[in-house]
């Protein structure tokens, strides 16, 4: 699955921002372009991991892989 980042040069800062448009609030930052996507990488993955749930007998809960 490919999934689209903005990466932003801050001159100012001298540092790279990017973020997720498809994932609110996922955003990340490093001082080159390789650091900010390495961290990018991670931010998307906590992102999507699950969290708990609490079942009972009455629920399924199943995984869809992407």
């Amino acid at each position: 699955m490919n999934i689209r980042v903005v990466v932003e040069f801050d001159p100012k800062v001298k540092s790279y921002s990017v973020y997720c448009p498809e994932l609110p609030g996922c955003v990340s930052c490093g001082d080159t372009e390789k650091e900010a996507m390495k961290n990018i990488r991670e931010a998307i993955d906590l992102y999507l991991e699950p969290a708990p749930l609490k079942s009972s007998s009455k629920r399924k809960i199943k995984e869809l892989a992407l």
